[in-house]
């Protein structure tokens, strides 16, 4: 198990990074009246739609990537996703495997030995076997939280936080749909797909659905418009380096957000150069920034929008 005395250090300087956090958000004038601090709350799809829709006054959002692990916390993990959106304004990035009796958990790798004390494929496992397992948190030690189904996760997520859910391979999208609409869950779901022939079927089966598409092209986007994906569905994910200007200006002028992945060498050169790196990213033209450092690139966002006096509308 996790050892109390690390877990406390790093719960007092979460505790810290929350009330700063919190100050500032009172600064900014997000509504504190909730029973938590950071809801994003959305009557229907309708709404998220229209959330979605670019403006140069949009707020920058930080998207946890795996739900924004840590010492302590495991990836994947309803407790992980509470610590994020009890500091910042989170959309969580997760992702769903099946097992071998066809329900959908909460996992990135298809084996178990990285997150978990588990041994073998996901794929392999009934659910009662993972039922039992414990999962590593970011340093490989053990916890005492357990590894959640998606119908968990989603019915935690409820006017809480956007969810980006990946779908691993072998997971029929049909399937995850299946488990967004038993949830009523349409409101705060983008589903993530890696092609243009992955983003059309989500569309063709769920056509209400907003979807994160892999676009760093005119010529991608207009794949995706000839198929029928119209621009008010889609997110764009621009890749893990920042393209040219002129990709974010085209796609901002047809009122999509763009997705830029911080995850490794952006975050690397956050960690060495300064936090000043995720405010650059934003002014550069991303308007999400899907980060392993949620608490340090959320922090300087949230100073980044004090000092252009923007307000994070729902």
């Amino acid at each position: 198990m996790v050892r109390p005395l690390l877990l406390n250090r790093y719960r007092c300087k979460t505790q810290f990074m929350k009330t700063s956090l919190l100050f500032i958000a009172a600064i900014l004038g997000f509504n504190v009246a909730y029973s938590q601090p950071y809801p994003l709350k959305f009557k229907n799809v309708s709404a998220l739609q229209k959330f979605m829709r670019w403006t140069p006054e949009r707020y920058p959002l930080i998207s946890c990537h795996r739900g924004g692990d840590g010492p302590g916390f495991p990836e994947n993990a309803i407790e992980t996703f509470e610590n994020s959106y009890q500091l910042h304004p989170s959309i969580i990035e997760c992702d769903a495997a099946l097992t071998k009796d066809s329900i959908l958990v909460m996992m990135h790798d298809n084996t178990l030995e990285r997150t978990s004390n588990g041994t073998g494929a996901i794929g392999e496992k009934q659910l009662s076997e993972l039922r039992t397992l414990y999962l590593k948190d970011s340093e490989g030690k053990l916890t005492s939280y357990r590894i959640p189904l998606l119908d968990e996760v989603l019915v935690w997520g409820k006017n809480k936080v956007l969810f980006t859910l990946d779908v691993k391979r072998g997971v029929p999208y049909q399937k995850m749909i299946e488990a967004v609409r038993r949830n009523h869950a349409e409101a705060y779901i983008i589903m993530i797909t890696y092609s243009a022939t992955q983003a059309e079927e989500v569309h063709r089966l769920a056509p209400d659905l907003m979807i994160s598409a892999s676009i760093r092209s005119v010529a991608d986007l207009e794949r995706l418009n000839k198929a029928g994906i119209p621009n008010e569905r889609l997110v764009a994910f621009v890749g893990t380096s920042a393209p040219d200007k002129e990709v974010y200006d085209y796609l901002h002028s047809k009122g999509i957000w763009c997705i830029l992945g911080t995850m490794g060498n952006l975050d690397n050169r956050a960690k060495a150069q300064g936090e000043k790196v995720y405010t650059d990213l934003i002014k550069g033209g991303a308007d999400i920034l899907s980060s392993d450092r949620g608490v340090e690139s959320a922090t300087e966002l949230l100073k980044y929008a004090q000092e252009n006096n923007l307000k994070l509308k729902k």
